[in-house]
C-alpha cells in the first residue's frame, strides 16, 4: 500500500527570512515609487516646448493700423522653420478667411520669412493672423496677432488658447520622448555590457529581459510619438491621432522622417538581439568552467593502451568553434555599432543639434554623447540586474565595465561641454534662462553620479569571484532532518500497481526545489560583503540616473539659453508687444531769440528693451532749428525708476539721434526734453507716453 508523503513544514527561520525579504522589497519599491513620482513631476511641470524659433517681425505689425489693405502678410523668424499652405491664416472680423491659402516662401540667405497673399476688396476692420510652424529642432511653435485696416473694429475671432505642443497630447508626447530615451539606453547599454564586459551574461534570463524590454520600450514609444506627431504640431486633441491624412503629413516632415527611420533601425536591432541571445549564447563558453581531470586512456582486452584517436579531432573542433565565435563577436560588434549609431542619429538630426551654429560638428558629437550615455547608464542598469538576479557576475566583467564607464564619462564631459557652450552661449544665459538652470541641475546630478561611481570603483577593486559551486547542487525540498521512508521493491509496484503520481504534488515539489535553489544562491551572494556593497552603490547610481534621464528629457523640450536670451534682448514677441514706433510732438520756447519751436520725438520700436531715438527740432516757419545742446531723460514714476538719461548726437541741423536708449520695463514713462538755444536760454518740457 502506497502512502502519501507528508507536506514539508516551513521552518521558522524561513519565515523570518521571507519577512526580511518582504521588507527589503517594500523599501526598494518605495524608493522606485519616489523616483517615478519625481520623474512625473519633472515631466508634468515642464512647460510646453518654448518658441525655439522666435517670430521676430511681421508686416503688418501686431496692432498696426494701415490705411489700405495690404497685398500680403509676412512673418519673419529667428531661425529655420517648416510651414505648409495652411500654416498662416488671416481671418476677417466675421471669422472668414481673408487669405488665398497659399504659402509664399520669401527666405533669402539667413533671412527666414514666409507670407500669404490676401484677397482683394477687403473691408475695413480688425483682422486676426494665426500662424503655426515647426522649428528646425522639431518643436512646434504657434501664435496669433491682429492688425486693422482703416480703423480698429470688433471681431468675432478668438485667439487660440492652447499652443502647439501643449495639453494632453503634449504631455503624452513628452512621456513618449522619455520612454524612448530610457529604452535606447537599456537596449544599447545592455547589449554593449554583454558584448564588451560579460559574454556569459547573454545566458542570464534577467539580462535578456532587460535588454529586450529596452527594445520594446523604445519601439512602443516611437510608434506613439509618430501617431501623436500631427496633433502635437497642430495643437490638436487625441481624436486627431486617427487622422490618416495628418499622419501622412507628419511622416513628410523632418521629425516624422526621423521617427520612421528609427522604426526601421529598430527592426534591424531586433535581428541583432535574436543573434546575440540565440546563436552567440549557444556558442559562448561557460564562465570559468571547473577544471576536470584528464580522461584516463582506455585499455584494450590485453591491457594495452589504445591511442587517443579522438583527441586531435576534438582539438580541431574546439579551434574551429573558437574562430567561429570570434567572427560572430566581431560581426555583432560591428553591426550593433552601426545600428546604435543610426539610432542615435535619429535624435541628433531632428532636435537641438540640427539647428543653430556649427551643426556639421554638433550632430556627430551629439551621437557620441548619446552613445556614451547609453554605454554608461545602460551598462549600469545591466550590472544592477546581474547583481540582484541571475548568475553572479564575475569580477573580471565588473572591472571591464568600470573601464568602459570611465571612458564614457570622459566622452560625456568633452561632448557635454561643447553642447552646453553651443546651446547656452553666455554666463548670464546659464543663470537667467530655464534651459541654463536645468543644465545646472543636470550637472549637479552628474556630479552625484560620479561620487557614487567612486564608491563603486572602491568595491570593484576589492571584488573577487566566488568559489565554483559543486557539481551536484540539487537542493533538498525538505530541509528537516527526517528519515526518508523505506523504498518499496520494484516488484511490489509491478504486482500491485498503485495510483498514478499526483501532478499537483509534483509541480509543488518542483517549485519548492526552485525556491530553495534561489534562496541558496541569494544566501551565498549576500554572504559576500564586497558584492553587497557594490550592489548598494550601483542601486544608488541607477536611482540618480533615472532622474538624470528625466531632466535630460525636459531639456530637449526647453528653449535653448542662447535663443531665449536673444529673444529677451530684442523683445521678440509681437503677439504680446506692439511693434510700432512711439512718436509725439513737443512745443517749446526757451524765451530767447529764435528760442521757440517744436520737437518731433520718435522711439523705435517703442517698447521695452533697446530703442532708437530720433529727435528733430523745427522753427515756427518749418525750417530746422539749430540748438547747441539737447538732453532727454526717462522716468517711470509708478516704479520709482529713473531718470535714465540720454545725450543724443547731432546728425545735422536740428537733427539728433541715439540708438542705445534702453527702457527695462513697460509702463507710463515721463519723458523730459531739455533744449538750450543759447548760452543762457534753456527750457525743459515733459511728455508722458506708453511704452511696451
Amino acid at each position: 500500500m502506497l502512502t502519501t508523503a507528508p507536506r514539508p513544514r516551513p521552518r521558522s527561520g524561513a519565515r523570518v527570512r521571507t519577512g526580511r525579504r518582504g521588507r527589503r522589497g517594500t523599501a526598494v519599491l518605495g524608493a522606485l515609487g519616489v523616483l517615478a513620482a519625481l520623474c512625473a513631476l519633472l515631466l508634468g511641470t515642464a512647460a510646453p516646448a518654448s518658441a525655439h524659433a522666435v517670430l521676430t517681425g511681421s508686416d503688418p505689425a501686431d496692432g498696426a493700423v494701415v490705411g489700405s489693405a495690404p497685398k500680403e502678410v509676412t512673418l519673419t523668424f529667428s531661425e529655420g522653420v517648416s510651414m505648409s499652405d495652411d500654416s498662416i491664416r488671416v481671418l476677417d472680423p466675421d471669422g472668414e478667411r481673408a487669405d488665398t491659402g497659399e504659402l509664399i516662401d520669401l527666405c533669402s540667405g539667413d533671412l527666414v520669412r514666409y507670407g500669404t497673399s490676401l484677397r482683394g476688396g477687403l473691408p475695413d476692420g480688425t483682422y486676426t493672423v494665426a500662424w503655426k510652424a515647426v522649428s528646425a529642432d522639431s518643436h512646434p511653435v504657434s501664435g496669433a496677432f491682429t492688425f486693422s485696416i482703416g480703423a480698429p473694429s470688433k471681431t468675432s475671432v478668438g485667439l487660440p488658447q492652447q499652443e502647439a505642443g501643449g495639453g494632453t497630447v503634449g504631455f503624452l508626447y513628452d512621456v513618449g520622448r522619455y520612454a524612448a530615451y530610457a529604452g535606447f539606453v537599456l537596449l544599447v547599454g545592455g547589449a554593449a555590457f554583454v558584448l564588451a564586459c560579460w559574454p556569459g551574461g547573454a545566458r542570464v534570463r534577467a539580462v535578456q529581459r532587460l535588454v529586450a524590454g529596452g527594445w520594446v520600450a523604445v519601439t512602443a514609444a516611437t510608434l506613439v510619438m509618430l501617431l501623436l506627431r500631427h496633433p502635437y504640431d497642430d495643437g490638436g486633441g487625441l481624436a486627431d491621432v486617427f487622422d490618416l491624412a495628418g499622419l501622412k503629413a507628419a511622416v513628410g516632415t523632418k521629425p516624422g522622417a526621423a521617427l520612421v527611420s528609427r522604426l526601421l533601425l529598430l527592426a534591424a536591432a531586433a535581428l541583432f538581439l535574436s543573434v546575440l541571445f540565440g546563436t552567440y549564447t549557444r556558442s559562448a563558453p561557460a564562465e570559468e568552467p571547473a577544471a576536470e581531470p584528464a580522461a584516463e586512456p582506455a585499455e584494450g582486452p590485453a591491457g594495452d593502451t589504445e591511442p587517443a584517436a579522438d583527441g586531435e579531432t576534438e582539438r580541431k573542433e574546439n579551434v574551429r568553434t573558437a574562430a567561429e565565435r570570434r567572427d560572430l563577436f566581431f560581426g555583432l560588434a560591428l553591426g550593433g555599432g552601426v545600428v546604435a549609431t543610426g539610432l542615435g542619429a535619429t535624435w541628433a538630426m531632428a532636435e537641438h543639434a540640427s539647428t543653430g551654429i556649427q551643426t556639421s560638428l554638433a550632430m556627430p558629437l551629439d551621437v557620441v554623447h548619446l552613445l556614451a550615455v547609453a554605454a554608461w547608464l545602460g551598462g549600469l542598469a545591466t550590472l544592477l540586474t546581474a547583481l540582484h538576479r541571475g548568475a553572479p557576475v564575475t569580477a573580471t566583467a565588473v572591472r571591464r565595465f568600470s573601464r568602459l564607464a570611465f571612458g564614457s564619462v570622459l566622452a560625456l564631459a568633452a561632448t557635454g561641454l561643447y553642447q552646453s557652450w553651443r546651446q547656452v552661449g553666455s554666463w548670464s544665459a546659464l543663470v537667467d534662462t530655464g534651459y541654463g538652470q536645468l543644465l545646472l541641475v543636470k550637472v549637479g546630478l552628474i556630479g552625484v553620479l560620479l561620487c557614487l561611481g567612486w564608491f563603486s570603483r572602491r568595491w570593484t577593486a576589492r571584488l573577487t569571484d566566488p568559489p565554483p559551486a559543486p557539481a551536484d547542487t540539487e537542493p533538498d525540498p525538505n530541509p528537516d532532518p527526517e528519515p526518508d521512508p523505506e523504498p518499496e521493491p520494484a516488484h511490489a509496484h509491478a504486482s500491485a500497481p498503485g495510483p498514478a503520481p499526483d501532478p499537483v504534488r509534483a509541480a509543488q515539489l518542483a517549485r519548492q526545489r526552485a525556491a530553495a535553489a534561489t534562496a541558496r544562491r541569494k544566501r551565498a551572494r549576500d554572504a559576500d560583503p564586497q558584492r553587497a556593497g557594490l550592489r548598494r552603490s550601483v542601486l544608488a547610481e541607477a536611482g540618480v540616473a533615472v532622474v538624470v534621464l528625466a531632466v535630460t528629457t525636459v531639456l530637449t523640450g526647453t528653449e535653448p539659453g542662447r535663443t531665449a536670451e536673444a529673444a529677451q534682448r530684442t523683445g521678440d514677441a509681437p503677439a504680446a508687444v506692439p511693434e510700432r514706433p512711439v512718436s509725439f510732438s513737443l512745443p517749446f520756447d526757451t524765451g530767447g531769440p529764435k528760442g521757440a519751436g517744436t520737437a518731433e520725438v520718435t522711439l523705435d520700436p517703442g517698447r521695452t528693451g533697446r530703442n532708437a531715438l530720433d529727435l528733430r527740432t523745427t522753427a515756427p516757419d518749418g525750417k530746422p532749428l539749430a540748438a547747441p545742446e539737447v538732453k532727454i531723460a526717462f522716468t517711470l514714476p509708478s516704479q520709482d525708476l529713473g531718470p535714465l538719461r540720454s545725450t543724443p548726437r547731432a546728425a545735422g541741423t536740428g537733427h539728433w539721434t541715439d540708438t542705445g536708449v534702453r527702457l527695462p520695463v513697460a509702463g507710463e514713462w515721463k519723458i523730459a526734453l531739455t533744449i538750450r538755444t543759447s548760452d543762457i536760454d534753456q527750457v525743459t518740457e515733459t511728455k508722458t507716453v506708453r511704452i511696451g
